[in-house]
């Protein structure tokens, strides 16, 4: 009963930062494809798990980030070092730049939904509902978990989940290779990929924001969440997934790229 409870908070972490990468990035913050009401549901769901910011504000960064990469309105801006683009920017005041852009961002979208709409109204019990009392209350009452120990694996989850995420704004805007524009600095980076559930291809992802790939891979091994959503797409709760064409990043690659695709 202890392993098996070792692989449940394995897999609520992992289900966590489904709802990270398929939902608050590629779905409400690029709209990267459609997803039916269902999906939508699940989707919110596993964001809440992770205990973060709330869907609207975790979006409102994104969008900002991506129209003022490496800015001062960049809330994670990776030229003010690694340890301020990883998690230093959640320790301190936003910079003036960043309250004021966050102000025009248009949020019209995100908002007109209604599960967002019910998340904004419920989200701080929910938020402790789906990352702390199901998570630490479940182990205990269904297979004898100590509530010590069931709290600190918790804590553990939340920290490494966290972690993975963040990686994205620090190492993969650091460290990596621009094969489809070299005059930007988020890097392709494998690990981060592996970790990430496959948003480490973030030259590509800056170059294509709108791929619900994220990159121009064709398998998911190092990008679950692509698969996650083509299920998905496969039982016809996630469609109109949009993508570049093959000619287009071929042209990108050949004008823009740093010679290593």
């Amino acid at each position: 009963l202890k392993s098996f409870y070792s692989v449940a908070d394995l897999i609520y972490g992992f289900v966590g930062g489904l709802g990270v990468t398929a939902g608050a990035h590629r779905y409400w913050t690029h709209k990267s494809y459609k997803a039916k009401l269902p999906l939508r549901i699940i989707l919110a769901t596993l964001y809440l798990t992770c205990g973060m910011n709330s869907i609207f504000d975790w979006v409102r960064d994104h969008r900002i980030h991506h129209k003022f990469t490496e800015t001062d309105a960049d809330p994670h801006n990776a030229k003010r070092g690694l340890f301020f683009s990883h998690v230093g920017w959640l320790m301190q005041k936003k910079h003036p730049e960043v309250l004021r852009r966050g102000r025009q961002i248009d949020m019209s979208d995100v908002l007109a939904d209604p599960v967002v709409q019910f998340e904004e109204r419920y989200f701080k019990p929910l938020l402790l509902i789906f990352s702390f009392l199901i998570p630490v209350s479940v182990p205990c009452l269904l297979w004898g978990e100590t509530w010590w120990n069931a709290t600190l694996a918790n804590i553990l989850r939340w920290v490494v989940l966290l972690n993975c995420i963040w990686a994205v704004n620090s190492f993969a805007h650091i460290y990596g290779l621009h094969p489809y524009n070299r005059k930007i600095q988020p890097a392709d980076n494998r690990v981060v990929s592996a970790i990430a559930l496959g948003e480490g291809w973030h030259n590509y992802h800056h170059t294509f924001p709108w791929d619900y790939k994220t990159s121009e891979l064709g398998d998911y091994g190092l990008n679950v969440t692509t698969g996650f959503i083509d299920f998905f797409a496969y039982i016809g709760w996630a469609y109109d997934r949009k993508q570049p064409s093959e000619n287009l990043i071929q042209k990108v690659v050949q004008q823009a790229g740093d010679g290593t695709h």
